[in-house]
């Protein structure tokens, strides 16, 4: 494949430099570009298409009029990523699931950042995200966020910034995983060549990190899941299988004398440590939502006993808001007394009136959020939007300020990708996962998300973006 039209000005490409010389770390991927007969790289994306829908690695639209089924699109081309780049990432993650767990203890205990005033009270207390019934609560082994997906971006300097942490029921692991053994069979031999860190053992770790979670010697896991019409579905069923673990819903559980089990055609077994797909509200009908008919009556005072763990502990939630997201710089200085590694993108809150005076005035140049919608709706991109758009979100900014965050446009990077006719640059962002157990673990590798339309900055699955697999280099 020919690469000497590739273009990308302006932005930060993960593998030309703007001078269209190619970066060290790409180097050897880059031999393999230009061997490569564009037929034959299209045959490679189809084979890897196919090999998607075979193995069943869709998820569900709802509102998709060409059916619920859909593959995310995994482009063949991948995302590298140097060790000395990668080093930095690492610790950066580390130190802030470090924070955010000692946050979330605090706030459903002391509450000492709320009461030296380092984050406003009614920030939280207000949160639909806030518990009350987890006030006074401390998780087995005192963690909170046992899986985090933290989504970073690359601006056009190259640095890297934190745009959100997903600290509920972060997804896509499966995908980073499976997309990873579908690129080997596409290129065999090219990731030994480069020197690709491996991610396979993902499976395992998760698995000992759940069992740290008991204090009984063989513990009994398993994966809570809504159920086959979940988005999701395909990674929870993954996971299970890939960890040996039982797949249940909530109505294969039962609480019994503050003890969770699951049926089985032997009887009744007890479970000990749940992954939990569901979120928060939907866990016990008894506590939370009574119209729930996903989650288990009586399994909050199952887990308040210390009879079953739960993993992310209910309450993390309040942590992945992303008007709190604004102040985590702020929460790792007051808890670890440690400047930030990765910074935050530069956040405006409405609910601050001098802040929101500035995004009313300047909505056409900054991204508009809501504090609690994901997937990237709930959003505004003003340069990409109409002045009858900007006029409805301004509305709904006044109506409601403290339901706003607002944030510069940043150019994404890019990363060559494989189009009908040719490779063009495409814009990415990052999500690794970090496991906390006895320790805090980075799984060397991520959930490359690239939005397929040219010049679009949404990378959601849910919006038409797709995914990549992501090196991380030995050196």
């Amino acid at each position: 494949m020919d690469l000497a039209n590739y273009q990308c000005s302006g932005l930060f490409d993960e593998m030309f430099t703007q001078n269209g010389e190619c970066r060290a770390h790409y180097q050897v991927f880059e031999k393999l570009l230009k061997k490569t007969a564009p037929r034959k790289l299209k045959q490679l994306q189809f084979s890897a298409n196919k090999t998607q829908m075979s193995m069943g690695m869709t998820f569900n639209v709802y509102d998709n009029d060409q059916g619920l089924e859909k593959i995310l699109h995994l482009d063949i081309i991948p995302r590298i990523i140097p060790k000395s780049e990668w080093l930095q990432l690492e610790a950066g993650l580390k130190q802030r699931v470090n924070a955010l767990n000692h946050f979330i203890q605090d706030i459903y205990n002391e509450q000492a950042i709320l009461k030296d005033g380092i984050v406003p009270e009614d920030l939280i207390t207000n949160s639909k995200d806030f518990l009350a019934p987890c006030i006074g609560l401390t998780p087995p082994k005192g963690i909170w966020c046992h899986i985090t997906g933290t989504d970073l971006i690359k601006d056009k300097s190259g640095e890297y910034f934190v745009l959100e942490d997903n600290l509920r029921c972060p997804s896509g692991v499966s995908y980073m995983l499976e997309s990873r053994e579908i690129i080997k069979r596409a290129f065999p031999d090219i990731l030994d060549k480069t020197g690709v860190m491996p991610v396979s053992n993902y499976p395992v770790r998760l698995l000992q990190m759940l069992q740290n979670l008991s204090n009984k010697e063989k513990p009994v896991v398993g994966v809570l899941t809504p159920g086959i019409y979940n988005s999701a579905y395909y990674e929870h069923s993954y996971l299970a299988l890939q960890m040996g673990v039982e797949l249940v819903t909530g109505e294969d559980l039962v609480v019994q004398n503050n003890k969770v089990y699951m049926q089985t055609t032997h009887g009744y077994q007890q479970i000990d440590v749940i992954y939990r797909r569901i979120d928060d509200t939907f866990l016990d009908p008894n506590i939370f939502n009574p119209n729930s008919l996903l989650g288990v009556p009586g399994i909050f005072e199952a887990y308040k006993a210390g009879n079953i763990a739960l993993a992310n502990a209910p309450g993390t939630g309040v942590a992945d808001d992303k008007a709190v997201y604004a102040y985590v710089p702020d929460i790792i200085k007051y808890y670890l007394n440690q400047e930030p590694i990765l910074n935050n993108v530069p956040t405006y809150l409405c609910r601050r009136p001098d802040e929101r005076q500035y995004v009313l005035d300047n909505i056409a140049e900054l991204v508009i959020k809501e504090t609690n919608a994901a997937g990237g709706y709930g959003m505004l991109i003003g340069p990409k939007s109409t002045p009858e758009e900007h006029e409805k979100f301004k509305k709904l900014i006044l109506s409601n300020p403290n339901n706003y965050i607002a944030q510069p446009t940043l150019s994404l990077s890019t990363v060559p990708t494989l189009t009908e006719n040719t490779i063009e640059c495409r814009h990415v962002d990052l999500r690794p996962y970090i496991l906390y157990g006895e320790e805090i673990d980075v799984v060397p590798g991520a959930l490359t998300r690239v939005a397929l339309k040219k010049g679009s900055l949404v990378v959601n699955s849910s919006q038409g973006g797709g995914s990549k697999d992501t090196w991380v280099l030995y050196k």
